[in-house]
């Protein structure tokens, strides 16, 4: 079982800027969900787990080990899996993650084969191995980079934003993928896309401001809002009045009607109960 430990992490930028407050997490194996809106400090907390950046406060340990003093110790055991690649080499896959493997340090030459063979089997490319990769499709090109991020067996995956731009078919298939693996290893899936978090996660934390808002298991969060939540189709005159009157999570157009999702103890007049989902869980804890 691997273990992160992140104690009251905090991280000020030259300029002054607060990155990050008084983060406390534990992350085992298995796939944790780290959601927030764009600029909420995701990637300013994955950014100091890897050790591109130390906190200006606080502790990180990995596996008990201290990594801000050494990031090393979580490096050599670490893969990443960026949303975005840029721009690929027009090279064959399997040319491709040799020389990843080799500039992660697998320097025994079947060794290298076995293990690029075998994770292209289980990312379903063996087929494809001799192909260049810049001509993948954005669904390959996903399972190529889980295939990179695995190579030296890591203890720790980062996955960034991973199904962004993919269809919902190749969306499944990377899903599927990354829940098999997650079983071995700690998986941090760094995303603001609820649904991925919902289909992939046991535990997960919500971030705002560079703050933890709320952290635990998905279907907890759900249950507490049982019979919170009321919802009923309004017009845009009383949508203001509403919004001044009661707290509204979240508003949708639902066949060209504007529907309103309020939280409160009672069921408010005019409005019906509606069942709770991870998405208001995450619109809650935001507003």
């Amino acid at each position: 079982m691997n273990t992160l430990k992140i104690n009251d992490v905090s991280l000020v930028y030259d300029n002054g800027y607060q990155a990050l407050t008084a983060i406390n997490l534990e992350i085992n194996n298995g796939i944790f969900g780290l959601l927030g809106p764009n600029g909420a400090g995701k990637s300013s907390l994955m950014q100091t787990i890897v050790g591109l950046q130390k906190p200006t406060e606080g502790k990180l340990l990995f596996n008990e080990n201290n990594i801000v003093k050494n990031p090393l110790e979580i490096q050599k055991h670490l893969g990443f899996l960026p949303q975005y690649f840029g721009v690929y080499p027009k090279i064959s896959a399997y040319d491709l993650l040799e020389h990843l493997a080799t500039l992660k340090g697998i320097h025994n030459k079947k060794e290298r084969h076995n293990q690029i063979m075998n994770l292209l089997e289980k990312v379903n490319l063996i087929d494809a191995k001799n192909k260049e990769v810049h001509t993948f499709s954005g669904g390959m090109k996903q399972r190529f980079g889980v295939a990179q991020a695995l190579l030296g067996e890591p203890k720790i995956i980062i996955v960034d934003e991973p199904t962004a731009g993919l269809d919902p078919e190749e969306r499944n298939r990377f899903n599927t993928l990354l829940s098999e693996i997650g079983e071995e290893v700690i998986i941090i899936l760094s995303t603001h896309l609820v649904e991925d978090v919902r289909n992939l996660c046991s535990k997960m934390a919500i971030i705002k401001n560079g703050e933890i808002v709320a952290e635990g298991i998905p279907k907890n969060f759900i249950a507490e809002l049982q019979g919170k939540l009321w919802q009923k189709a309004v017009d845009k005159e009383e949508l203001s009045d509403l919004e001044t009157k009661l707290k509204v999570i979240s508003k949708q157009l639902i066949e060209k009607a504007l529907y309103v999702t309020i939280f409160a103890e009672t069921c408010p007049n005019g409005f019906a109960a509606v069942a709770p989902s991870l998405e208001q869980v995450y619109f809650n804890h935001l507003k």
